[in-house]
């Protein structure tokens, strides 16, 4: 994997939505400031809109970021184009900010809308085909575990990550993450311990983490030897 060399850590540090603590979350802007904070790796949302591209976006509704009502997965990439996240930053395609991105670095897209696992194996096979990207640079994750199993339908080697949050019982995920060949578990972080993280680890799985923000939070979890710590302020790691 083509990681940066300045990291001299076991525990990849990942920017949540880019540098969500620094930058508007999702945005290309956001995005190179995670790699000027020499991140090793950068976490992402993906919906696919009413036009068929894949755009970087947390929420289904634009209000919260834009200030504007509409449903994302209904507008097409040029009505989006009308949209300003945060008056400021245009919401981008995932081919756009993969295209940007001058070495290939970790990238998680987490799967946030309904039909996302196609179009995203689709953007993933083409990039490792034609550039410098391998498959190691991946992974998939995703809340929602039917778009895991789509994909793991779609694709048999494309990394895949199944997300627990809080009210999902870390067995379960275990269960789910062996059925579908998946290679990490992203739990939240405060269903980490040692005993949860010895029991991820000894059924094969990664553990990337999020969205671990305060030191303490994140020496914690650096001292269970997780794998990664998905983070709005990523340069804390």
């Amino acid at each position: 994997m083509v990681m940066n060399s300045c990291s001299n850590h076991n525990t990849l540090s990942i920017g949540h939505r880019g540098a969500k603590g620094y930058v508007a979350e999702n945005t290309y802007e956001s995005i190179s400031k995670a790699i000027e904070l020499n991140v090793d790796g950068i976490e992402i949302d993906v919906f696919k809109c009413a036009s068929g591209e894949l755009v970087l976006f947390h929420d289904e509704d634009l209000k919260k970021l834009t200030g504007e009502s509409g449903s994302i997965e209904s507008l097409t990439i040029k009505e989006l184009e009308q949209f300003l996240v945060l008056g400021k930053y245009k919401i981008p395609t995932l081919e756009y900010v993969l295209t940007k991105i001058e070495e290939p670095i970790f990238i998680n897209i987490e799967l946030k809308g309904s039909n996302t696992a196609g179009a995203t194996s689709k953007i993933i096979q083409s990039f490792v085909k034609n550039t410098s990207w391998g498959l190691e640079n991946f992974i998939v994750s995703s809340f929602n575990w039917l778009e895991l199993e789509q994909l793991r339908l779609i694709d048999k080697n494309i990394p895949v990550g199944v997300l627990v949050g809080r009210s999902v019982c870390i067995n379960e995920a275990i269960e789910f993450g062996k059925k579908i060949d998946a290679q990490a578990i992203h739990p939240n972080y405060a269903l980490l311990n040692d005993i949860s993280v010895k029991k991820i680890k000894n059924n094969g799985f990664k553990i990337y983490t999020w969205t671990v923000n305060n030191v303490d939070d994140i020496n914690l979890m650096k001292n269970l030897k997780v794998d990664g710590i998905i983070s709005d302020f990523p340069d804390k790691i």
